[in-house]
């Protein structure tokens, strides 16, 4: 149960332990986060990303910078994202600003990743129409055989982070009162906590 009183003061310690916890047991994909976005007039969209993990504060995630995500975080800095916990019935929103990772940080996370899906990365441009699935095998194949050791980080790929302004903690209850507290980030440091009606 979700108690003010038992809460930790940093929203980050919690939302730790509720990840490592749906990891101890055997949550599938538990990194797998819904990420909503909107362009420049407004219009909204959404779609799952990895988490890959917090720095600074930041919850970090890599994509290209052309795709339709990309080109919103372009416009409106803006964005949420949702974990749903199902297995331990917690979800966790966080809702902030966000910003491109340095350089370096996409480039070691980027040689991090499995060769093909580095060589996939350098393949794709990511949410545009493409005339059929042989036109991407044939770039891929061809992108093997060219850098048959390095891949290179593609100029259009590379890590963000959200900054929250707020972290809400929704945890499961019998007869849908369930326990919702939220985290407010403060403008002179720390976080205001706050219980929501469910």
């Amino acid at each position: 149960m979700l108690v003010e009183s038992r809460a930790p003061a940093d929203p980050v310690v919690l939302f730790r332990r509720w990840y490592r916890e749906a990891e101890r047991k055997g949550a599938l994909q538990p990194d797998a986060i819904a990420l909503a976005t909107a362009d420049a007039r407004g219009g909204p969209s959404v779609r799952m990303v990895l988490f890959k993990g917090i720095e600074g504060g930041r919850f970090l995630f890599y994509s290209n910078y052309e795709s339709r995500k990309g080109r919103d975080l372009a416009a409106n800095k803006r964005a949420a994202l949702v974990f749903y916990l199902s297995l331990t019935r917690h979800q966790v929103r966080v809702s902030g600003r966000v910003s491109r990772l340095s350089r370096a940080a996409s480039t070691a996370y980027f040689h991090s990743r499995p060769r093909g899906a580095q060589i996939s990365a350098l393949a794709s441009r990511q949410s545009r129409v493409v005339r059929s699935r042989a036109v991407l095998e044939k770039a891929v194949a061809e992108l093997d055989r060219r850098y048959p050791e390095t891949v290179p980080l593609p100029a259009d790929w590379g890590g963000y982070g959200i900054r929250p302004d707020w972290i809400e903690f929704w945890e499961n209850r019998a007869d849908r009162l369930h326990d919702r507290l939220r985290y407010v980030r403060q403008r002179q440091g720390g976080w205001r906590l706050e219980r929501l009606a469910p």
